[in-house]
């Protein structure tokens, strides 16, 4: 097995020299890292794990508590596209990932118990119940944490920026001439309640009444849900001239419906998702929505939670939002 020695030997440094270049450390030209990595990979030096684990007190390995609610898992494009970025920025790093659930084998645990059982220096959470005792239990302990969309006490969170998004969505249908404006949300989660926020603030700065029968509710990318949310606001007397829908996916049971009504998108009805999802520019009419940057929030939860790893004493908590961008498509007719 080559060694830090070898290398050294080869490169005519330091074998000192070596392991601040393998390490990432700046304390070395950049001349000599890289002619050090050159070498390291022909070489075909790989780290030895269990050695740097006993010398680091780190095993190098990170925890990634997915729980979706939706029970989609990665048919979920939003969530299996920032899981993606999350494990490639660790590997970059030098990380591995393991997933964290409340059982070891047939046996039932918590999940601070198993990710103490697995030996992970951290842990991911994403999409969980952020109320459950289990979950609490975790984030508040010892190990470090970094938590997607949610916030808790003293804890570092990485936020899309729904509330954002959502004003954003609004005004743009607003300025497309559109008055008469319903909502059906997903269900009750934190980040339902700042799209919720988001929506309401901007009707009210833009002196648009939302009467009660304009808000629905379904469940998060299920199409049938959402089917029926839409069938009974379509049935109003005076129906809404747009709907926003909960995310892009659950759309396609609102646009059944509304085809199914003998009505038209956007002629008839306007519609809104919410995500960016790849299937929303691919569908016609291209479903206009607000695209979340999923990369950009998985590569920054990798990175956050190593820094407090790494640096535990000089690493701040912090609440990061990602800003995600309108993708207008053809979904949003200009009224008069």
């Amino acid at each position: 097995m080559v060694s830090m020695k070898d290398i050294a030997l080869r490169c005519g440094v330091s074998v000192a020299s070596v392991s601040k270049a393998l390490n990432g450390q700046q304390d070395i030209s950049d001349a000599t890292r890289r002619r050090i990595l050159a070498v390291a990979k022909e070489l075909g030096y790989t780290t030895n794990a269990a050695a740097r684990s006993l010398k680091t007190n780190h095993t190098y390995n990170i925890g990634i508590l997915f729980s979706d609610l939706s029970n989609r898992g990665f048919m979920h494009e939003y969530f299996a596209s920032t899981l993606n970025s999350l494990r490639t920025e660790a590997e970059r790093l030098g990380y591995d990932t393991t997933f964290i659930s409340d059982n070891v084998g047939s046996q039932s645990t918590s999940y601070l118990q198993h990710a103490l059982y697995r030996g992970v220096d951290g842990v991911v959470i994403i999409c969980a119940d952020f109320h459950d005792p289990m979950v609490q239990e975790l984030a508040y302990s010892e190990l470090p944490t970094v938590s997607l969309d949610h916030v808790f006490n003293n804890r570092t969170a990485v936020l899309s920026d729904n509330m954002n998004g959502m004003e954003t969505l609004v005004r743009y249908v607003y300025d497309m001439g559109h008055r008469r404006i319903a909502y059906i949300h997903g269900n009750q989660t934190a980040v339902t309640e700042r799209r919720m926020t988001g929506f309401y603030r901007a009707c009210e700065e833009l002196g648009v009444a939302i009467p009660n029968e304009y808000i629905g509710e379904c469940k998060y990318y299920e199409p049938m849900s959402c089917y029926a949310a839409t069938k009974k606001l379509l049935a109003l007397p005076e129906r809404p001239t747009c709907i926003f829908f909960p995310d892009d996916y659950a759309y396609i049971g609102g646009g059944n419906a509304i085809l199914e009504a003998g009505l038209h998108i956007p002629e008839d009805v306007s519609a809104v998702g919410y995500d960016g999802i790849h299937m929303a520019k691919m569908i016609s009419p291209r479903l206009t929505t607000w695209h979340q940057n999923s990369e950009e929030i998985g590569r920054i939860a990798a990175s956050q939670l190593i820094e407090c790893i790494e640096h535990p004493r000089t690493t701040l908590p912090q609440h990061i939002e990602v800003q995600g961008s309108l993708l207008e498509g053809e979904t949003v007719r200009r009224l008069n």
